[in-house]
């Protein structure tokens, strides 16, 4: 089963309680995210990873009353609540989403994963470099990739932030990579300051169709360049 499994915590140090955070007057940075996911035609079930903290508590409840499946686990070793998720749901193929990308294109996920499938690839992003927009990240691993990880590596960076043991050792595994010809690498709409908020805003207010993709978001900033100086200071 290809599983997406989207991080989120209420706990971010530079934005907190972000993802709780309203986008427009009735969907928060989460919904977001949720919802332009499924619109991913490769992508089979989607699960929400929060820390097992009183704080998220509010997430919690809030996934839960829109029926949107959440799994609870360590805090600080977001590794390990990757690996005991994917375990409960024998999960074969791993998507990895952050709570940061409420613009998140299903599009160039399914790319992703489109060539993870065909190549039988252990772990592929579009990062590695990247020439997509901040906002726009997707990593997809194998289950057995991902035991891996868990098993082996020691470093708290590792277990903190999933995904840095398979790229650290490309001897173990089968790596991948999609990028494209245009590098479009100076372009955020990642959520990590209220300026970054400020800009998602605008464009979700501003952009009718659903998902919102990101050659609507370019279009948009074609008609309007100036909104990208709401977030120039952290590009």
């Amino acid at each position: 089963m290809i599983t997406c499994i989207i991080q989120a915590r209420m706990g971010s140090t530079r934005l907190p309680g972000k993802v709780m955070t309203k986008v427009d007057n009735k969907n928060r940075i989460i919904d977001y995210v949720v919802e332009q996911l499924k619109f991913s035609k490769t992508i089979e079930k989607t699960i929400v990873a929060i820390p097992n903290l009183v704080e998220d508590d509010v997430t919690f409840n809030h996934l839960t009353s829109k029926k949107i499946q959440t799994y609870r686990g360590s805090p600080k070793n977001v590794l390990d609540r990757y690996y005991q998720c994917a375990k409960n749901e024998s999960s074969s193929v791993i998507v990895r989403i952050t709570a940061d990308c409420p613009l998140i294109d299903p599009d160039i996920v399914d790319k992703v994963i489109k060539k993870f499938i065909e190549n039988k690839f252990d772990y592929v992003s579009n990062t590695h470099p990247r020439t997509f927009p901040y906002g726009t990240e997707t990593e997809v691993f194998s289950f057995n990739a991902l035991k891996t990880a868990w098993i082996e590596t020691t470093d708290d960076f590792d277990r903190e932030h999933v995904t840095p043991y398979f790229y650290k050792n490309p001897d173990k595994f089968k790596i991948g990579n999609v990028t494209q010809e245009k590098n479009q690498s100076n372009y955020r709409w990642t959520v990590d300051y209220k300026e970054d908020l400020e800009l998602v805003k605008f464009i979700v207010n501003n952009i009718s169709k659903k998902p919102i993709l990101t050659n609507n978001i370019f279009d948009l900033i074609n008609k309007n360049p100036d909104i990208l100086n709401i977030n120039k200071n952290h590009i």
